[in-house]
């Protein structure tokens, strides 16, 4: 335990939320120029990866996946499908169900996409054993999944 003074406890630099919420803003300004070659947002970004791992996928599993509530995933589905990397459809056996899928572009992007994680981890000095282990740190907080790298 960390020998700490009853009035530090409340001091903002000591503060873990401050921390996360800062490095998660700070997180997105990092991707920001890395993918805006690609013509994402880092939202986009993180909507494309769960596609690339699976496709197609209902608008609820997309959300669930990204830990995001529908309406707000819906306007940047919408986006990607403005771009021409995703398309939305009814499903056939269930009409109330609206499916996600990867259109051809969508699969092209992905190869361009395989530099973002590198070019991240040059930007911030950390190599792929540090991102793990920060991102491991993190799941208490984020729900539980671990992955790989960056």
């Amino acid at each position: 335990m960390l020998d700490v003074e009853p009035d530090d406890l409340l001091k903002l630099e000591n503060q873990l939320c401050f921390a996360l919420v800062t490095a998660a803003r700070n997180v997105v300004s990092v991707y920001r120029p890395v993918l805006e070659p690609l013509g994402l947002t880092h939202p986009q970004y993180l909507v494309m990866l769960a596609l690339w791992e699976e496709s197609p996928r209902s608008l609820r599993e997309l959300a669930d996946e990204l830990a995001m509530e529908p309406a707000t995933l819906s306007p940047l589905v919408k986006r990607l499908e403005a771009q021409g990397r995703v398309a939305r459809s009814r499903r056939t056996d269930d009409e109330r169900v609206l499916e996600i899928r990867l259109t051809e572009e969508g699969q092209r992007l992905r190869a361009s996409a395989l530099e973002v994680p590198g070019q991240i981890m040059r930007i911030t000095g950390l190599d792929a054993e540090r991102v793990a282990a920060l991102r491991d740190g993190l799941m208490p907080f984020a729900g539980g999944r671990s992955a790989s790298v960056a």
